[in-house]
């Protein structure tokens, strides 16, 4: 088979994650941190867009990458305009969209735009994104809340959700798209997806607050509660957004967003760890449970993917709360970067269609 290289790119709000792929395989995969001293001096997640380019350009040279090889950039997706799941070729519209932060400033942002400036530069090279956080299948009941100038948004882990769960029907000798699944995607957010018959027709919102508090995210909260903490003057809007999504759930209780640390800890006997990873256990059940009654009770599996299920202790426990439901499969960490790479390879064989962002 002629060489045919893949770069693909994740950035995340502490580092840069990006590898190239011969094909299928693997060539080198590099994640960058981002200190905090680093991206202080850059006023915007938009600013940086020329330090991280070149980061990656400076890399590929390192390792003698012939760029005229690379035929497809796939950049992680951004907060763009609600779309389905799916294969996105990057074209002005969503540059557009994503330099004006229409969706909000999220470091995937970056990943599209940089994408695409570099496929600009190679000739025949193609510039994709896949399975944005923003990829929105709900259901119309699923969108309504009880205050008119609300509706519920699909903001969640949909490249790895998806990623796992046509892994799973692969090894289960099925098609994800005949498939009922419940997946929980743990991280620094932690998004729970119903998934029918291909489709995620509901899942909490990841990003903005709602579902189990996580290392980074306050989770649910009384709405009465936070209305009165909201208006006692002690904190401003942007100090509330901070601490829904950002400086909220672990970090906020135990000082850490390290899961490993705040385990380590749990082990060692400190009481207060302790019941706060069992009362993240204990939400994410409780999701999962709600996401089975979305499915009628009709579930093949549930899947417990992300970082925070490298922690056995942790998911033993989740395990032992949903396990009634359906069998627990687990897929630890998230392989998101070969994810991005198999769907433009997809794409590049047209295997799969090609989706224009309207």
């Amino acid at each position: 088979m002629s060489v045919r290289l893949i770069l693909v790119i994740n950035p995340g709000s502490t580092s840069t994650k990006f590898a190239v792929f011969d094909n299928d395989s693997p060539v080198f995969e590099v994640n960058l941190p981002h200190p905090a001293e680093d991206l202080a001096k850059f006023k915007s997640i938009a600013d940086q867009f020329d330090f991280r380019k070149k980061l990656i350009i400076d890399k590929l040279k390192e390792k003698k990458i012939r760029l005229s090889d690379i035929k497809a950039v796939v950049g992680r997706g951004g907060l763009v305009k609600p779309i389905e799941s799916g294969v996105y070729e990057i074209n002005e519209r969503m540059i557009s969209d994503l330099t004006l932060a229409i969706g909000g400033e999220h470091a995937s942002n970056l990943g599209a735009l940089i994408a695409r400036d570099i496929s600009m530069d190679l000739p025949g090279s193609k510039a994709y994104i896949v399975d944005p956080v923003v990829v929105d299948e709900l259901q119309p009941e699923a969108r309504i809340t009880g205050f008119p100038e609300v509706k519920r948004v699909s903001v969640f882990h949909a490249l790895n959700q998806k990623a796992v769960a046509r892994t799973y029907a692969l090894s289960a000798g099925r098609l994800y798209e005949e498939m009922n699944l419940i997946i929980a995607h743990m991280g620094g957010g932690i998004s729970i997806g119903a998934h029918r018959k291909g489709k995620v027709v509901d899942v909490n919102n990841a990003l903005n607050g709602d579902g189990p508090l996580s290392p980074e995210r306050a989770g649910t909260i009384p709405a009465g509660q936070l209305a009165d903490v909201c208006y006692s003057g002690k904190y401003k809007h942007s100090e509330i957004k901070s601490i829904i999504s950002g400086k909220g759930g672990m970090v906020a209780l135990l000082g850490t967003n390290s899961f490993k640390e705040i385990c380590a800890r749990a082990e060692a006997g400190d009481t207060e760890a302790i019941i706060i990873i069992k009362a993240c256990g204990y939400q994410t059940a409780k999701y999962i449970g709600a996401m089975a009654a979305v499915l009628e009770g009709k579930v093949d599996a549930i899947i417990l993917t992300g970082g925070m299920a490298h922690q056995e202790s942790h998911v033993d426990y989740i395990k032992s709360l949903v396990c009634f439901i359906a069998p627990v499969v687990v897929y630890a960490g998230e392989d998101e970067l070969r994810a991005l790479a198999f769907n433009a390879i997809l794409a590049l064989d047209h295997q799969v269609e090609v989706k224009i962002y309207k």
